[in-house]
Formats: C-alpha cells, sequence, structure tokens
C-alpha cells in the first residue's frame, strides 16, 4: 500500500478529523450504512467532495477491505484563491497566478509545479475534480517545490476566472488555436495563465471566460508540446518581460 492513501470507514473517517490534508475521495456508487452516514457528514462539515465512482475504481487501487471508500491524503496545504489574491493587492504585489484546467499526469503536474515556484508563480490553481493527485510521486517530480508554492483547490474554474477578472486580473488561455502569440501580451500587469489537459485541451467553459487566447509559435512539423514545456515557455517569458521592466 502506498503511504499516499488509505482506505476504510472509520480510518478516512479519523484521518480528517485528525486534521490530514485530503486530496481526493472515492466512494462507491450507492454506498450506504450508518457509518458512510457519518462519514458523509464529516466530509460536508469540511467542504470534500466526494468522487461517486463503481466498485472496480476502487478495487484498482487495492485489492483489501475498503469497505467502498478510498481516500488519497496530501502533504501539501490547499489554499483558497479568494483569500490569496486580495493579500497579494495588500502586500503590494502584482498577482502572477497559473490555472491547470484538468491536468491528469502526475509527472507534468510536478515538472509544472517547480517550474511555477522557480519563476515566483503566487499560486496555482486546480480543480477539485479531474487533476492529477498531489501525492508522493508530484512531490518528487516538482523537486520538493510542491511544499513552496501555494495550492489552490476550486469546484468550478470557471467561476474562479470570473473572480480573478473582477479582481483586476487578466486570464490569458493557452491554446495553439489563438491568434496573439505570448509576446504580444503584458504580462507585467497582474495576470493568470491558464494551461489545459494533455489531451483535451482546455475546457469550453474556462475558454469561453478568459480574456484572451494566446499561443506559442510553432515553426516546425509537430504542431503541440508538451504541456510542461509549453508551460515554462510562457511562465519565462513572463519574467523576461517583468526583469526588463524592471532594469
Amino acid at each position: 500500500m502506498k503511504d499516499d492513501f488509505i482506505f476504510g470507514l472509520r480510518p478516512v473517517i479519523e484521518a480528517i478529523e485528525a486534521g490530514k490534508t485530503i486530496d481526493k475521495v472515492f466512494v462507491q456508487n450507492a454506498l450506504q450504512g450508518p457509518i458512510y452516514a457519518e462519514l458523509k457528514a464529516i466530509l460536508a462539515q469540511n467542504k470534500i467532495r466526494p468522487n461517486y465512482v463503481p466498485v472496480e475504481k476502487l478495487n484498482r487501487f487495492t485489492r483489501k477491505n475498503h469497505q467502498g471508500v478510498v481516500a488519497f491524503i496530501s502533504d501539501v496545504p490547499f489554499h483558497k484563491v479568494e483569500d490569496i489574491v486580495p493579500q497579494l493587492f495588500e502586500e503590494g504585489k502584482t498577482p502572477f497566478l497559473l490555472i491547470l484546467d484538468r491536468l491528469t499526469d502526475v509527472r507534468n503536474f510536478g515538472a509544472i509545479c517547480r517550474t511555477a515556484e522557480c519563476v515566483g508563480v503566487d499560486a496555482v490553481i486546480i480543480p477539485e475534480k479531474g487533476a492529477a493527485p498531489i501525492n508522493s510521486d508530484a512531490i518528487k517530480t516538482s523537486a520538493g517545490a510542491l511544499y513552496n508554492v501555494k495550492i489552490c483547490k476550486a469546484p468550478n474554474l470557471a467561476h474562479v476566472v470570473d473572480f480573478l477578472q473582477q479582481s483586476g486580473i487578466s486570464v490569458y488561455a493557452a491554446s495553439e488555436k489563438a491568434e496573439k502569440l505570448i509576446y504580444d501580451v503584458d504580462f507585467t500587469e497582474p495576470s493568470a495563465i491558464v494551461m489545459g489537459n494533455e489531451e483535451t485541451g482546455i475546457s469550453k467553459e474556462v475558454l469561453h471566460h478568459a480574456d484572451e487566447k494566446i499561443k506559442l509559435p510553432i515553426e516546425g512539423k509537430t504542431q503541440s508540446l508538451n504541456v510542461s514545456v509549453a508551460c515554462g515557455a510562457i511562465l519565462y517569458e513572463a519574467v523576461r518581460q517583468k526583469f526588463t521592466k524592471a532594469n
């Protein structure tokens, strides 16, 4: 058993009550019983949204008696973007945020967070559901950077985009279908960059809410980059602009 997940009704309840940071909870469809009712109430109290799945998915996590519940635990604390953004403005900083829309590959996620921490991203925002688990593999791939960059979880990324825009932050969605190049965007102003899922890109809803779509120039026959590489290139263009403006 990996050390970053636990299973069973009572162990998961005890982990939540002990203040463990819960990354994801998977619950068997149609699970019932008094202990599950207790777990359901505790999940609601702690604003943890479970993922309801067939028993076959739980059996892939462990063959032991999971009692219909598997929870992934993270050593990384989670924050609320609604708390971080006002604090950044109060401190006189220019917010620089990164939104990862349903990235599922742990290695991509860890590598991106490593780059984000290196360039001074203030927070990485991910969805509550459909994102890569923040486990020991992610932490290892990030070279420990996940301990030093704030991670925010949000139930709805489109609502996050709206909140950022209302706060005076421009939101740029990276898409190969964009007309504007990353070099034509002013990243020295309050900015958030959205990177999409490895297979399907940014969801239509988030794409619709973004201020502008931006892209990297592609000169070769291969028309797309790995999301981690693309994200690094965009983040470092933002860094270049900030250094140029400062000097």
